[in-house]
């Protein structure tokens, strides 16, 4: 936005120092974007090609390290970025951007175990509509775990 300013500021006729202090720039940022304007046109605006290090983990690898995070670890309820980071042979900080830029939070995610009861359907139905369409006078009760406990390996699910 500000270089879009310094340029319709020279437009309308602003000196060098006037366009610096009316876009709240330097001199030397309002000379850059003029000459970038008069050598280039619009596209001299745009960003230039960054120097430095280029991202290493982008396209596959970073969807590789998104399905492995989506896959639980043996053990633990989800992953930490240093356990990931060493499955997937990353550093610690690049598990944290790939999560960061794709907004994973796992510690907010939770997780459900399916039954194998071959009877899961008929109680879960049952239940459910004790709760939608209750007998006359009936009280219907939840009972869960506590959020405190927290089961690693739940191997059965009990439905009444």
């Amino acid at each position: 936005m500000q270089r879009i300013s310094i340029v319709l500021a020279l437009a309308d006729g602003l000196n060098i120092k006037r366009a610096a202090r009316s876009c709240g720039c330097n001199i030397d940022t309002v000379r850059l974007w003029r000459d970038r304007w008069v050598r280039e046109g619009l596209e001299g605006l745009t960003d230039a090609p960054g120097r430095g290090r280029k991202p290493e983990f982008v396209g596959e690898r970073e969807a590789g390290i998104i399905a492995a995070t989506l896959e639980s670890p043996d053990d633990e309820t989800h992953w930490s970025t240093r356990r990931l980071a060493k499955k997937v042979k990353a550093s610690k900080s690049t598990v944290q951007r790939i999560w960061k830029r794709n907004r994973l939070q796992l510690r907010l995610q939770k997780t459900f175990k399916y039954s194998n009861d071959h009877q899961l359907v008929e109680k879960v139905v049952d239940i459910v509509g004790l709760y939608l369409n209750p007998p006359e006078k009936a009280l219907v009760l939840s009972i869960d775990e506590k959020s405190q406990i927290q089961a690693l390996n739940r191997t059965n699910l009990f439905f009444p």
